[in-house]
């Protein structure tokens, strides 16, 4: 969520900022027109209460001096007094109602776009940072698509996984299966290694913990609901973590947060339109692992960059063909200000792919999830910066490995990282 008092008083810069994401996209002057209002009400209310207060305090000192409590001067300030509650108890409903229109469209306003974020209009216009491992891009022989040397070999079905559920979906076989598992306990020691903590969380969340990252009410058709209860099914493993210190206030002792897990997500990919319908780059149903920190402001750039590097050397390790691209305006997130994506080379679509976007959303989640943290020794308390990155995604993980992996004689080497985690060496 936007910082209303920001948007009050600094209304050109936030729309100038608003508008690198999309140009007239989201107009601002009925928020100002809302909170001119809210305020007026609000001064009303507090003016009246004072008074109301002060009435109360005449009437005592009247009475006290020895005025008959039916005296027409005591009997008129209860009147002016039994007045103004009236107004109150109609101002009070009036209030709450511009405060709710007014955080509905709060809610409506994606976070703002980092000052030195690349300005663009779409993924077109995003930035090349660098590319790593094309030593390890395969050369000599046709590269079978990841879906079809997987079904060659028998660990990837998805005929059945459409039987079992319908299209976009997909069973795991034997290697296929023991591939997957690999990857995930790979991928979390790697990152227990690199400092985080592992959390197992509930993966049915509540309304309230996906507006507080940012899913609603914006993208409700994205995300799968359970008809009965106010449970939805977990996109990403970034929204329980984040919620973990929902309506919390930290010590700065415990900043730096830094929490991984392991996932199935579920994303109804309303707007994808067709696109990627074979193989696992576009799923219903997927597994990952997910990086989330929890940070002071003043670190959480520097911990941007620690955090892109963790899911790198997801990467390096397993030696896929990889590039890092910078997102531009038009392309970043809805709760992102920056945004870097990853990309590993699929060989049979001469291409890459993303696996992993890592972003700083700065306070946007801990506005919207009431998440502060409070320093020793000073006054108050401040939001901290919440970011997030996939470290990785398992399934585009796996459709890498099958492609940059592919032998000539149809089988599938396993990369060496994993081979501890397999025992074999080779699908």
């Amino acid at each position: 969520m936007l910082d209303l008092k920001q948007i009050r008083e600094n209304p050109q810069k936030v729309q100038e900022l608003l508008d690198r994401r999309s140009v007239n996209q989201y107009d601002l002057q009925p928020i100002l027109e809302l909170n001119q209002r809210q305020r007026e009400l609000e001064t009303s209310r507090t003016q009246l209460q004072a008074r109301s207060n002060e009435i109360g305090k005449l009437i005592g000192q009247k009475i006290k001096s020895g005025s008959p409590p039916q005296s027409p001067e005591i009997q008129s300030l209860k009147e002016e007094g039994n007045q103004i509650k009236t107004k109150l108890s109609e101002l009070e409903p009036q209030e709450k109602d511009l405060k709710d229109q007014l955080n509905t469209l709060l809610l409506s306003l994606p976070n703002l776009p980092w000052e030195s974020t690349p300005i663009g209009k779409s993924e077109a216009e995003n930035v090349e940072i660098h590319r790593w491992g094309d030593e390890y891009i395969p050369k000599d022989f046709p590269i079978l698509p990841h879906w079809e040397i997987g079904e060659k070999l028998g660990i990837l079905n998805f005929e059945r996984g459409v039987k079992i559920a319908q299209s976009r979906f997909v069973t795991l076989i034997g290697a296929g299966a023991a591939l997957e598992r690999a990857l995930i306990n790979f991928m979390l020691d790697q990152q227990i290694a690199a400092g985080y903590t592992e959390v197992m969380p509930p993966v049915l969340i509540n309304s309230e913990s996906l507006t507080a990252t940012g899913q609603l009410p914006k993208f409700a058709e994205d995300s799968f609901k359970c008809s009965d209860d106010d449970l939805w099914l977990a996109p990403t493993a970034e929204v329980p973590l984040v919620n973990l210190y929902r309506d919390e206030i930290l010590e700065a002792s415990q900043l730096p947060i830094n929490l991984c897990a392991f996932t199935p997500c579920f994303r109804r990919e309303a707007g994808s339109y067709g696109r990627d319908t074979r193989g696992l780059i576009r799923l219903h149903q997927f597994n990952k692992v997910e990086l989330v920190k929890i940070v002071e402001p003043s670190t959480s750039s520097e911990e941007h960059q620690k955090l892109l590097k963790n899911a790198e050397a997801i990467l390096e390790t397993l030696k896929l063909p990889y590039r890092t691209v910078e997102l531009c305006t038009g392309d970043i997130g809805f709760s992102a200000a920056t945004t870097y994506d990853l990309e590993v080379w699929l060989p049979s679509q001469s291409t890459y792919r993303e696996i992993s976007s890592c972003s700083n959303c700065f306070d946007f989640q801990a506005r919207r999830g009431r998440i502060r943290f409070k320093e020793s020794g000073k006054k108050g308390t401040n939001f901290v910066h919440t970011l997030n990155g996939s470290g990785l995604a398992v399934g585009r993980t796996m459709s890498g490995i099958l492609e940059n992996y592919q032998q000539p004689d149809g089988t599938v080497k396993i990369p060496e990282a994993l081979q501890p985690y397999m025992g074999r060496d080779l699908l």
